[in-house]
């Protein structure tokens, strides 16, 4: 399907083999001397399917050649894209308007293939890009469903099945090796600390991790003890304690050596929404701080520190596109508004190694058994269930009645 029609949807959960079809396509595509482009919605997802398929993959904004300062794309219907496929991955977190612009940017000698997991969490922007496109039928859609034997061991694959189909996850019995655990705390107080004890000493201790670098807690919310703010401030004072060499700027105080994220995308500066760097060095007298972000350092003076926040926790809405070593998230009735089935999906698929739930067991439950989001109202799914109007000139079977030569339909 992907190799003959213009148009595929490729879509699919944990472990179906979305990343190994790709990298056949691409495989079987290259010794064809076919020339592919691959992009997607975000910096960490674009590098993550750089790493799976061994090829260079650009930010979609990057793809289309957006001017930092007035927002506009170079890479337009006047300006295709030149390539003779394009690969979009993590294409749920695309909303409607970038959608709009990636397409206008394909020539109409390219073919497009769409990737990604329509039940994770909808796009931060308007719409909801491709579910619609797959719910209107309008275009081909492989569905993959048959979870493979490697990522079938694995409990984390598991549990994010039975989320996605309204089931509790089966946790493992005491004693038991596994990739995916649920620690149980009732009060918020005690869940924050659990969280804090595990990311600081027990999780380290047993699994031989980096408390900072490989252990990322993932919240449902910002507020409230067990959110991502509150839950910053005390993963900070445990594995990195403010010194006298630390700067308060924004409700943040950052020093050398802790875990911050960019919240907005910076073309002058390379580094985008989510990308996730640690503070490498403090300039009192220049006024600046040093953040290395993968390999590359960057400063930010301290009037551009709105840029940054602490990263030891973050929302899960934030995490969409990256996967981490480890996982912890704290599940509070705190969270009752944002207790959603794909919220806590997308939450659990961002784990490689290790997963930990913590908190209510109820909070579980009713995130996974209860209604879902609320339903986003968006024309696109029908807009593309209407039949295409006639091309104007063109009698209905194809035949020109325009002056000048007569042209093939």
């Amino acid at each position: 399907m992907a190799l003959s029609n213009k148009l595929l949807v490729i879509t699919g959960g944990p472990g179906v083999g979305k990343t190994t079809l790709v990298k056949s396509i691409l495989t079987i595509l290259q010794a064809k001397k076919v020339q592919p482009l691959l992009c997607a919605p975000t910096g960490r997802a674009a590098k993550r399917l750089s790493e799976s398929t061994g090829r260079e993959a650009k930010t979609i904004h990057r793809l289309l050649e957006v001017n930092p300062q007035s927002g506009q794309f170079k890479r337009n219907e006047d300006a295709p894209l030149e390539c003779d496929l394009l690969v979009v991955d993590e294409s749920s977190m695309i909303d409607v308007p970038l959608a709009s612009q990636l397409l206008r940017a394909v020539g109409s000698a390219s073919a497009v293939i769409f990737v990604g997991d329509v039940d994770q969490l909808p796009p931060v922007g308007p719409g909801q890009f491709l579910a619609d496109l797959i719910a209107s039928r309008s275009v081909p859609v492989v569905q993959l469903s048959e979870v493979f034997r490697q990522a079938g061991n694995s409990r984390i694959v598991r549990a994010a099945h039975q989320i996605n189909q309204g089931l509790v996850p089966s946790l493992p019995v005491k004693g038991e090796e596994s990739d995916f655990y649920m620690v149980s705390a009732e009060e918020p107080e005690t869940i924050a600390q659990t969280v804090v004890d595990l990311v600081k000493s027990r999780l380290p201790r047993r699994f031989g991790l980096d408390p900072i670098r490989d252990i990322q807690v993932l919240c449902p919310m910002n507020r409230g003890i067990t959110g991502a703010r509150g839950l910053n401030q005390m993963l900070q004072d445990a594995l990195n304690p403010p010194g006298a060499a630390s700067v308060d700027r924004f409700g943040y105080r950052f020093g050398i050596g802790d875990k911050v994220m960019q919240i907005q995308n910076n073309y002058d500066k390379d580094v985008f929404n989510g990308d996730i760097g640690f503070v490498t060095g403090l300039d009192a007298d220049e006024q600046e701080l040093a953040v290395t972000f993968d390999g590359h350092t960057t400063s930010y003076p301290y009037g551009e520190l709105d840029e940054l926040v602490l990263c030891y926790a973050t929302t899960i809405h934030k995490s969409q596109g990256s996967e981490y070593p480890a996982v912890v998230i704290p599940l509070s009735m705190q969270h009752y508004t944002m207790l959603k089935r794909n919220l806590v999906y997308t939450g659990l698929t961002r784990g490689k190694r290790l997963m930990v739930l913590v908190g209510q067991k109820r909070a579980l439950t009713i995130a996974v058994k209860g209604k879902q989001l609320e339903r986003r109202w968006s024309k696109l799914e029908e807009r593309l269930r209407q039949p295409l109007a006639p091309v104007p000139n063109e009698s209905p079977e194809g035949e020109d009645f325009s002056p000048g030569p007569a042209r093939p339909a």
